[in-house]
């Protein structure tokens, strides 16, 4: 599953959170909502080497950056809960087995949702402090009507930093670069200087439009400096691990770019003019971005409702 059906998928198991759900009738619902005819098999993992010690894992809900070497190994980000098994069977075909690291770009139940499962394993788990206060006291979306419970003590990570941190192994210099009010309130990207990859994390929707958590501080613009930020980080020859989407470049990044401010120039104009969300989303002002960043479960009008309130 890559690119646009990829994010489809993640955003229907994002609404649901269903690994922390104790309802037989919320059960019932994520049985139908993650199933399409034929049945979309979400516990395939697909490895997909960038560098000879790293790779890429795409889910189906995302993507999971790995490292490999003498010093150990580690993931960025773990994807939900019943992923865990599917992911550590993953990797051991690549001869990495429980990585003794964790790095969490962000607090989503899409990314940090196996922290339980392998937080009993791994010696470190490194986040922005952010994400560790999100995941200890719960957080909610209204977008997609989603209340998280507090996480249990294995699940949170154990380091954490406000603006950068950086790590030294397998031969590389490893920089976890925070950016304020983007995607949401506390996203990371992960630069292995050395390598010339990034792991962009969700200020990276490769090929879709992306969410903007409203509820959690993020922002158009904020997203905007985000990807600045990245851009000043890349070459021509820099491979990108977006947080959806296939794996990308400098370029492809360039294009998200230019559409978020595309569509921030005309959305803050819409705004201005007094319009509400549906108001805007009706006047199509995004019409032909649709057919690249489009899709049949969040086109650009669904896209326009859903972060009307970020446009700043």
């Amino acid at each position: 599953m890559h690119g646009k059906h990829s994010y489809i998928l993640a955003l229907m198991l994002f609404l649901l959170l269903v690994w922390r759900s104790s309802s037989a009738d919320e059960q019932a619902t994520i049985k139908i909502l993650t199933t399409e005819n034929p049945p979309v098999e979400i516990r395939r993992v697909e490895i997909h080497p960038v560098t000879a010690n790293i790779h890429m894992l795409i889910t189906g809900s995302g993507n999971i950056g790995v490292l490999s070497g003498k010093d150990g190994s580690f993931l960025i980000d773990d994807q939900f809960a019943p992923l865990t098994a599917p992911v550590l069977a993953a990797i051991e075909t690549i001869g990495i087995d429980t990585p003794r690291y964790l790095i969490n770009t962000h607090f989503h139940a899409d990314h940090s949702g196996g922290h339980e499962n392998l937080g009993r394993e791994t010696a470190a788990m490194v986040s922005h402090h952010n994400v560790r206060a999100r995941l200890d006291n719960g957080y909610q979306t209204p977008q997609f009507g989603i209340q998280a419970l507090p996480s249990n003590q294995p699940a949170l990570p154990n380091i954490t930093y406000s603006d950068k941190t950086s790590l030294q192994l397998n031969g590389d210099n490893i920089d976890l670069i925070h950016v304020a009010n983007a995607h949401s309130a506390n996203d990371s990207f992960v630069v292995f200087e050395n390598a010339n990859v990034v792991h962009a994390g969700d200020l990276f929707f490769n090929g879709v439009y992306p969410f903007i958590d409203t509820a959690e501080g993020g922002s158009l613009s904020g997203l905007i400096a985000g990807v600045d930020k990245i851009l000043e980080r890349t070459d021509s020859h820099t491979r990108i691990i977006p947080g959806h989407g296939p794996l990308a470049d400098r370029e492809q990044l360039l294009a998200y770019r230019s559409m978020l401010v595309t569509a921030r120039h005309r959305l803050q104009a819409l705004k201005a003019s007094g319009l509400s969300a549906d108001q805007a989303a009706a006047k199509k002002p995004l019409k032909e971005l649709e057919p690249d960043w489009g899709s049949d479960s969040l086109s650009s009008e669904k896209w326009i409702k859903t972060i009307y309130t970020a446009v700043d």
